[in-house]
């Protein structure tokens, strides 16, 4: 077992290079999974790119049963089509819809509305289209959606329609679907949808007022925005674009930010100008806050975008945006190093690769999938964690931490009965035994403000080791 001296000094080393994380296993036996999501609960849902939903459950075992079947209305050639992604209402609890948006066999783009029917079962005959959306060629349909933390709305990416270079410039006309970041309120009632209106405009985008704009524009000019995400912590909308043949980029935008955005494409590909048509002049771009070069050794041609993590087991992590490059089979971090201003760091390459989507499970601890081998990892901060640690399921929180500090036993099966904290050089500053209670508040008023290193002892000698920041 890993002595904590050890563990000490190779933290000492991580805090002046880059972060280390390991993968770990979480769910096998998934075919091509392209979207990972949660319902509010423990379970993670996983889109197959053939046209089916499967459910994970915490343990990590996968339903039998899908919860949604819809592989005869989805066109999959094993390229970028196929059912790509899914979102949970905010009140999915109550009203049971979710939305999909996937490649039908006419080759084009459906936003629908599904119902639930059980606790793990979808009614598949209950699909609502929003929007169907022409797709000139069968590549760039983009394709992931989120409901937005601060307004409720829904946010749909979609790819310029295809090919190479954009040949129809659909990412800059201001009247076509492709290209754009989309913003729907899809609070309707019944009787509206069967008067035809399926969904509703929110008052506040940002083209409303323009009648030579579609109302449902919230940003344009991506060329194809496989993934994005939100913050959950502040709302920020971080976009993931993937390049023509120079730049992959990663563009950043507030919370707080009223939409109109305009990312270049094609004018530019990342900072860099990729045409000077008509038009290009005139646009206001906004670039992206990282990007890195198309090509090299090992090839980069992809990039997959993912989440800022947000959750609390990998204390390490906090704050940094994950993503991975599809070809490469590297994993990689965004961190925001001042006030606005961003830097990259590739991590490593990981076997088998192939990464396809990232996800944030109801905690926001982060995992990721393989495409071909169709397995979900959770991402572990690897300065963390113990290979030969059982010891799992233990909250600890908050951290940063400023008077106390609380775990959270309740869900592990492991009887815990000791809790050490070090300082960095490895000397014992505090030491807790003889638990009667399942959740367990210490004081930390006496230490200093610095990192610390908490040890965490089952009955059976094994240990979990994470690193605590005491303001």
């Amino acid at each position: 077992m890993k002595k904590v001296t050890l563990f000490l000094a190779c933290l000492l080393m991580s805090i002046g290079y880059s972060q280390d994380i390991t993968l770990e296993l979480y769910a096998t036996g998934l075919t091509s999974p392209v979207n990972i999501k949660h319902a509010g609960d423990d379970r993670l849902f996983v889109v197959e790119r053939d046209g089916i939903i499967k459910i994970v459950n915490a343990d990590g075992t996968v339903n039998t049963a899908p919860f949604l079947d819809i592989d005869a209305r989805v066109t999959d050639l094993g390229g970028e089509q196929g059912l790509l992604a899914m979102a949970f209402h905010p009140d999915y609890a109550t009203n049971g819809f979710f939305y999909v948006n996937y490649v039908d066999n006419s080759e084009n783009t459906i936003i629908s509305r599904f119902t639930r029917s059980s606790l793990n079962t979808a009614d598949a005959s209950s699909e609502v289209v929003l929007l169907n959306i022409t797709q000139p060629f069968p590549n760039h349909n983009g394709g992931d959606m989120h409901f937005g933390p601060n307004d409720g709305y829904l946010y749909i990416s979609t790819g310029d329609g295809g090919s190479g270079g954009d040949p129809g410039n659909r990412a800059q006309n201001q009247t076509s679907f492709l290209g754009k970041m989309l913003r729907l309120d899809v609070d309707v009632t019944q009787a509206q949808i069967d008067a035809g209106t399926t969904y509703l405009i929110p008052s506040d985008n940002p083209f409303v007022s323009d009648s030579a704009v579609l109302d449902e524009i919230w940003a344009n000019g991506l060329r194809n925005p496989f993934k994005f995400s939100f913050d959950s912590s502040n709302g920020d909308l971080w976009i993931a674009d993937v390049g023509q043949s120079s730049r992959e980029e990663i563009s950043r935008v507030p919370g707080t930010s009223t939409g109109g955005e305009n990312y270049g494409w094609k004018c530019f590909e990342g900072t860099s100008t990729f045409s000077t048509i008509t038009g290009c002049s005139t646009i206001t771009h906004t670039p992206p806050v990282v990007e890195y070069n198309y090509g090299g050794s090992p090839f980069r041609c992809a990039i997959t975008g993912g989440y800022r993590y947000r959750g609390t087991m990998q204390t390490g992590l906090q704050g940094l945006y994950f993503f991975a490059d599809f070809c490469s089979d590297e994993i990689g971090y965004v961190e925001e190093t001042s006030t606005n201003n961003f830097s990259l760091t590739f991590i490593d390459t990981f076997s088998p690769g192939g990464f396809s989507a990232f996800g944030e499970d109801v905690n926001d601890e982060l995992f990721v999938c393989g495409l071909f081998n169709g397995a979900i990892y959770r991402i572990v901060d690897a300065n963390l964690s113990v290979a030969e640690s059982s010891i799992s399921n233990i909250k600890m929180f908050p951290n940063p931490a400023k008077n106390s500090l609380t775990f959270d036993l309740l869900e592990t099966s492991n009887q815990i009965n000791t809790i050490n904290i070090h300082d960095v050089q490895g000397k014992l500053v505090q030491s807790y035994s003889n638990f009667e209670e399942q959740l367990i508040t210490v004081s930390t008023e006496a230490l200093t403000s610095g990192v610390y290193i908490v040890e965490i002892l089952n009955t059976r000698g094994n240990k979990s080791i994470r690193k605590l920041i005491v303001e």
